[in-house]
Order: structure tokens, then C-alpha cells, then sequence
């Protein structure tokens, strides 16, 4: 783990050099079919990951692998144009990587965004979730020596989504007219798809969205104490298979969150500027 922390400060300061010394304030993780948002920041200095020393490469779909630096919402941040994940066959330490790079860069905010399947009845494909609360089902990205230079052995976990900016955030949607949900985000490890039951399973246990990301990032950050706020876009409506013809498709998922990532931009564009 020694040798870790090694290659996270060389990615780090490789990134640095790229970025002419600039301290982002905000870490944005982009989910598949969301790194529209990505393309608003202005000035933007974009990294490839296939650059950056040390870093896995994106494989997933609706993933383009770009780490891009400028201003968004009158605030210099850092945003991911795709994620890691387990599923890829990545360690844990590889898909939390860019969030210990991030702060090692100095934000004080990290945003985690997802494409989701929703389980709650109420949800509609296209809907908007503040995640409140998770579920994880995945490995715990601290499990193995800790990193003592980010965190403490057990860090709590009690809040690991910030109250007050889910306050802020639904105000903001409130007075822009978007209509939106809040709720527990469960995270399987994929890549196949859940079944029925599973759904169902997962949806009594108290998830109301499930899918394959964002929870490890979110446990690193909270290990290093910074405050998260987590979005879902709800991309398939999981919780009504009466249809015999109805089957979760890759490329559904990522036109829905497209389609619905315009009001996302404006939520995150909108909250960043209150920071």
C-alpha cells in the first residue's frame, strides 16, 4: 500500500504540471451518458487518462475517459468524463484512484453522479434522485491497510452524503420548476443486469434505485472527510416486469440519461455557484 500512495502522488503531480498549479474546489464524477456536463466547463484543460502515469483506462459504455479541468458555475473544478469500475476487472484502489488524486489536487467538494434503475414505484424513467442514503453491495475500497495519509481506520459513515447540500440542491430544483426525488442508492457488482427477484429483493431491503458504481468513490472521499452530494438519473423503470417483451438494454440506458442529463447540468451548474 506504501507503493500506492507513491503512484497516486506521481498521478497527482503529473496533474499539476498539466493544470499550471490551479486547486480545483470541486471533484464532478460523470456517470454513463452523463458527461454532457463535462462539455459546459469553460477554459477546459482536458487530460486523457491514457495520460495520466498509473491511471486504469474506461472501458465501459457512454464512457469517454477524459479527466477536464476549467470553470464551471464561477468555480475551477476538476470533472471525469467517465468512471472506473468494478465490473471492468479493476481493483478497488484502481476504480478509487481519480477521487484520492482529487484530493490530493485540494477539492472540498466531491459531486458522484450515476445512471440508475429505478426500483421505487414512483419513478419514472428521465426522474432526478438526490441519493440521501446507500446500500453497498460491492467490496469496501478501504478493506487492506489504510492509507493513513487520507484517513482513519474506520471512518464514519452516518452522513456519507451531505445534508445541507441536499438542502441547497432542493431548493435550487424547487425555484428551476425540476421535479425531483430523494432516496437510497444500492450498488451491485454487475455487469449483468439484475433479475426480477433482485429487484424486488433489493427494493424491500430499502434501495430505491440500483446500480454498479459511485459507492467506493464516495466511501474514499468520506474517509478523507469531504462532503459528497450524489445524483441518480433514473434510466429504467425496474419494478414492473408484467410486459413479457421487456428486457434492460446498455444502449437505453445511456440515450435515457442523455436525455435527462440537461436538467442534471443545471441542478450541479446551479449548486456549484452556491458554494
Amino acid at each position: 500500500m506504501e507503493n500506492w500512495v507513491i503512484k497516486i502522488k506521481e498521478a497527482a503531480e503529473y496533474i499539476k504540471g498539466r493544470i499550471n498549479e490551479n486547486i480545483p474546489e470541486i471533484g464532478v464524477i460523470l456517470g454513463s451518458g452523463l458527461g454532457r456536463l463535462a462539455d459546459t466547463i469553460e477554459n477546459p484543460t482536458v487530460i486523457p487518462y491514457s495520460e495520466i502515469p498509473n491511471f486504469p483506462m474506461s472501458t465501459a459504455i457512454g464512457h469517454k475517459g477524459n479527466f477536464i479541468f476549467g470553470n464551471l458555475g464561477g468555480k475551477y473544478v476538476c470533472a471525469m468524463q467517465g468512471r472506473f469500475h468494478y465490473y471492468e476487472g479493476h481493483e478497488m484502489h484502481q476504480v478509487t484512484l481519480p477521487v484520492r488524486v482529487m484530493i490530493l489536487l485540494g477539492i472540498k467538494y466531491l459531486f458522484v453522479s450515476n445512471a440508475a434503475g429505478g426500483v421505487n414505484p414512483a419513478f419514472k424513467v428521465g426522474d432526478i434522485m438526490l441519493i440521501s442514503d446507500h446500500i453497498n453491495m460491492l467490496r469496501n475500497p478501504l478493506i487492506g491497510r489504510n492509507l493513513d495519509d487520507f484517513g482513519p481506520r474506520f471512518p464514519d459513515m452516518t452522513r456519507p452524503y451531505d445534508r445541507k447540500l441536499i438542502r441547497k440542491a432542493e431548493e435550487i430544483a424547487h425555484n428551476l420548476g425540476i421535479n425531483i426525488h430523494k432516496g437510497v442508492y444500492f450498488a451491485s457488482s454487475g455487469p449483468s443486469y439484475e433479475t426480477p427477484a433482485e429487484y424486488k429483493f433489493y427494493r424491500l431491503i430499502g434501495a430505491d434505485a440500483v446500480g454498479m458504481s459511485t459507492i467506493p468513490e464516495v466511501i474514499v472521499a468520506r474517509h478523507s472527510d469531504v462532503p459528497v452530494f450524489g445524483v441518480s438519473i433514473i434510466t429504467n423503470e425496474a419494478h414492473d416486469f408484467s410486459d413479457d417483451e421487456y428486457v434492460n438494454d446498455g444502449e437505453d440506458v445511456i440515450k435515457a440519461a442523455d436525455e435527462a442529463s440537461e436538467k442534471m447540468i443545471l441542478l450541479f451548474r446551479s449548486l456549484i455557484t452556491t458554494l
